[in-house]
């Protein structure tokens, strides 16, 4: 997909849980090397050094969902133009819930978190969340991953050490209580994780699946996208082959960074179909320096 729109845009970049700013880092050189700006800030209280977040979380144990949209809707008031916000995994559901508050040009929620709605959900999306969930002292807690808890959930693909690498470098505890929030959404009619599926004002948005992911497997991102199309919006959906939550790191990221930007620029309907031809090998392996 390209697109000849080369306006120079704002691009707000939004994590996910147990990430921090930094797993953005590749894409905003790209970003940044092609003439946008790029804002791309941690959750409220995790700006900090990585090693500093793993030895005392406690700044952001109280967050919550609300917290964080509030956080990224202050800083897309201060622009001069609506931007192009992505999100990752529960960044991507922070970005949908933006856009339904009528903020941004365009939104892009790669390997999203379930907003109120969805019902069901893989085994693998259950073992994912299991370290919080396993424990409801957890929803007042930052919970870390183990580096093999990380392994499943987020690098499947890539060999034990790589996967260590990518740990070492990226992960960080996570406020609990944004999980059970999510978890316990369908019980509760005023649930911090719905969106109204029939806005028709909303902008234009893309979401954006991993074949392989654990966290958020495709069954879901189909079942986020199947409500968001109710809406007469602009509403995508993509799938790219042997990807999985490591999406924004993972060997072939910059076919997933370009085609989010460019449909962002030029937005139009993609029906929920097969996954892209494009594939990247899903056996373990060694990350390239």
């Amino acid at each position: 997909m390209t697109s000849t729109n080369t306006k120079s845009r704002t691009i707000v970049l939004i994590p996910g849980l147990w990430m921090t700013a930094l797993s953005w880092e590749h894409w905003i050189e790209r970003y940044v090397a092609r003439g946008h700006q790029v804002i791309a800030k941690s959750w409220p209280g995790m700006d900090g050094d990585i090693e500093q977040l793993r030895r005392d979380p406690s700044s952001t144990a109280h967050l919550g969902v609300t917290e964080i949209v509030e956080h990224y809707e202050s800083i897309i008031r201060e622009l001069t133009e609506p931007p192009i916000i992505i999100g990752h995994s529960f960044g991507g559901a922070i970005t949908q819930i933006i856009l339904d508050h009528g903020f941004g040009a365009a939104g892009v929620a790669i390997d999203s978190a379930p907003l109120k709605g969805i019902f069901r959900l893989p085994w693998a999306s259950l073992k994912s969340a299991f370290p919080v969930l396993k424990n409801p002292a957890n929803s007042h807690k930052a919970v870390p991953l183990t580096p093999e808890e990380f392994h499943y959930a987020f690098a499947n693909t890539l060999s034990a050490e790589d996967s260590f690498a990518a740990y070492q470098r990226y992960a960080v505890p996570g406020p609990g209580r944004v999980l059970f929030q999510a978890a316990l959404a369908n019980m509760n009619p005023r649930a911090v994780t719905r969106v109204d599926f029939h806005n028709d004002d909303r902008a234009p948005l893309l979401l954006i699946a991993g074949e392989l992911d654990h966290v958020a497997p495709p069954s879901v991102t189909r079942a986020n996208a199947k409500l968001q199309q109710q809406s007469r919006a602009i509403t995508a959906y993509k799938e790219f082959s042997g990807r999985t939550h490591f999406i924004l790191g993972q060997p072939g990221w910059q076919a997933v960074a370009d085609f989010a930007l460019s449909w962002a620029l030029d937005p139009v309907n993609l029906p929920i179909a097969a996954p892209a031809v494009e594939a990247v090998d899903a056996s373990p392996r060694r990350l390239q320096p």
